[in-house]
């Protein structure tokens, strides 16, 4: 991971997955294979809620800092309304503190400055926990993700030894720019083929190059394949191990009473079961973490 800051895979990944429709050949409307968001009511919880910056709670809004899209986190659907995994997470999130949540779409390097301005409250876009990160803001840990590697379903790919395969990855990505080439160095030095490296712009070509037999596997962050598996229904699945894991987690103002507030939220969360509803709802359960910490990053 590009000095482990999950932005550094992000760099715009969007799974939109015309390739289904290549395939499939059933709608020429390829936001209707998108997964819809769930809706879950949690009641408020007062003594979570107390932990809240009085001008939050007062305001009754949770201002929420977003950069879409990157599917199945944060992305847009037909209507320009911002929805995915962590949109609904954080509205249940929102329901525990007794605050509404309202999403603000920025440019991503701009929202952790606008955290620490004031201008959002928390931030939201499948950010990272790192310890360069940590010296700017507060991280509440909601996910763990790393690579996943996917094939045809009943493929015999081994991302281990991968060696003289093709494999797609999106362009500027840490799949692109460290992991791959890494997997293939290693190809090189023991005598066997080099992997071969095939870039596409977005991951919705990745996949489809996948689909068609263009390319053998791909490799792409853990949640963004998952979520690719999920929409191709059955026509992919995962391979080998996820690799290189580390924490999402939602920035807060550093020293802020709201990085608890919001960790108790996760964690309450996760022990009533709304969090693996909401995580299996968008087929990325296998990164759910069962504890929420703010700070957990270790490099």
């Amino acid at each position: 991971m590009r000095e482990r800051l999950r932005r550094g895979r992000r760099l715009g990944a969007l799974v939109a997955l015309s390739a289904v429709l290549l395939v499939a050949g059933c709608t020429n409307d390829e936001s209707a294979l998108d997964v819809k968001p769930i809706s879950v009511t949690v009641a408020k919880q007062p003594e979570i809620a107390a932990l809240v910056p009085a001008p939050i709670a007062k305001s009754g809004v949770l201002r929420v800092g977003t950069n879409p899209p990157y599917q199945p986190n944060e992305f847009k659907d037909r209507n320009g309304n911002i929805i995915g995994y962590d949109v609904d997470l954080m509205k249940a999130i929102a329901q525990v503190l007794g605050l509404r949540a309202k999403f603000f779409e920025s440019d991503f390097d701009k929202i952790i400055p606008a955290l620490q301005s004031g201008t959002y409250d928390v931030g939201m876009s499948s950010f990272t926990d790192s310890k360069e990160r940590e010296k700017q803001v507060d991280f509440v840990t909601y996910y763990s993700a790393g690579v996943q590697w996917a094939q045809r379903t009943g493929g015999k790919v081994d991302p281990d030894n991968a060696c003289g395969l093709r494999v797609g990855v999106q362009s500027t990505t840490v799949q692109d720019t460290d992991e791959v080439p890494a997997k293939s160095a290693a190809c090189v030095k023991a005598g066997k083929p080099a992997i071969i490296k095939m870039k596409f712009d977005s991951q919705d070509q990745a996949v489809n190059a996948l689909l068609l037999g263009q390319v053998d596997a791909i490799s792409a962050d853990s949640p963004v394949t998952a979520y690719a598996i999920k929409k191709t229904q059955g026509q992919l699945e995962a391979v080998g191990p996820i690799y290189d894991a580390a924490p999402y987690g939602f920035p807060v103002a550093k020293g802020s009473s709201l990085g608890p507030a919001l960790q108790q939220a996760v964690q309450y969360l996760m022990d009533h079961g709304y969090y693996e509803q909401i995580s299996k709802h968008w087929g990325v359960e296998d990164g759910m973490i069962q504890t929420s910490v703010i700070n957990g990053a270790e490099s």
